[in-house]
């Protein structure tokens, strides 16, 4: 969504619907269809809502683990933002686990 512009709150949400919807389609190793995947995510979570955030990540860090393996910095990225994401939610144990492996 890279037009100049900031977007938050329901707009966001909205664009990484949209976004998902237009890419759902295309095949799991399509990287428009995974960044679709993370966008919605990320937007989930700066709405208010990590909880249903936190599986929408968990699926796009799978994809990611499944047909970007060799690119080391994406899963690093993906596993310390579900870690972010875990900690939003309590769950500080677990995020501290999965930071100590980003970061060993």
């Amino acid at each position: 969504f890279d037009c100049g512009q900031d977007f938050h709150g329901a707009v966001l949400l909205a664009l990484a619907w949209a976004g998902w919807k237009t890419y759902l389609g295309r095949p799991e190793i399509d990287g428009y269809r995974c960044s679709a995947l993370g966008l919605l995510g990320d937007a989930l979570r700066e709405s208010g809502r990590p909880e249903e955030a936190l599986p929408v990540l968990e699926a796009n860090l799978a994809l990611r683990r499944r047909y970007w393996s060799h690119d080391e910095d994406v899963i690093l990225i993906a596993k310390d933002n579900r870690a972010f994401y875990l900690s939003q939610l309590g769950r500080h144990d677990e995020a501290l686990v999965l930071r100590r492996g980003v970061y060993a």
